[in-house]
């Protein structure tokens, strides 16, 4: 049956991001999830933001702040949609983290991957900021079970990170697309179609000194 973000075989989750700063590590260290998931810095040289720039990263700020603190199931189809709207831009990283089959049960060979994203999400450098998990199912099974089942995995991965990393609840917002958005629509049963994708929902250039 189908899964979430990049789950092999076992049907699993990935992280992935796109546009650009998207960076694929099936077996990434914690160093470079860091410095993918670490938004780019402006420096001096560089023209400061356009105020068209700075209005849209504050309505993005405003609305991320509205979806912290909800839970999955919550989320309208428009909030889902805007949520990957904005992730389209933000740094990500794809990581495979699988599950047991037709599971929301991490599996055993997932734990690695999970440990570094855990150590890196707490570095001081991305503590406090707010990450998104999406779930993604490849296009087996039906519409309503694979949403479910997106959802149960993001989760989980969820619920991993606060207990083992003391991650805060509302700096994970989770949320599911089921099979609405194919990694590999050439593919629909690939499983890099299973995949949850992790995003930093900062602003992804910042003022450097």
């Amino acid at each position: 049956m189908s899964t979430i973000f990049r789950t092999l075989v076992a049907a699993g989750i990935a992280v992935s991001m796109s546009a650009g700063f998207a960076t694929a590590a099936d077996n990434a260290t914690e160093d470079q999830i860091l410095r993918a998931l670490t938004p780019k810095r402006l420096t001096r040289s560089l023209s400061a933001p356009s105020a068209a720039d700075t209005a849209k990263a504050a309505e993005e700020q405003k609305f991320v702040s509205t979806i912290r603190n909800r839970t999955t199931r919550s989320l309208s189809s428009g909030e889902r949609e805007q949520i990957a709207e904005i992730a389209k831009e933000k740094p990500n990283i794809d990581l495979e983290i699988t599950f047991d089959y037709n599971s929301a049960n991490i599996s055993q060979k997932a734990m690695p991957a999970l440990a570094a994203l855990g150590r890196a999400l707490t570095n001081p450098d991305l503590r406090g900021t707010t990450f998104v998990l999406a779930g993604h199912t490849d296009a087996a099974g039906g519409d309503v079970y694979n949403q479910e089942l997106s959802e149960r995995r993001a989760d989980a991965i969820k619920k991993h990170l606060m207990e083992k990393y003391g991650i805060a609840a509302a700096d994970l917002v989770t949320v599911g697309y089921g099979k609405t958005k194919l990694k590999n629509p050439g593919a629909p049963t690939a499983e890099e179609n299973r995949r949850v994708q992790v995003v930093n929902m900062a602003s992804n250039k910042v003022a450097g000194n």
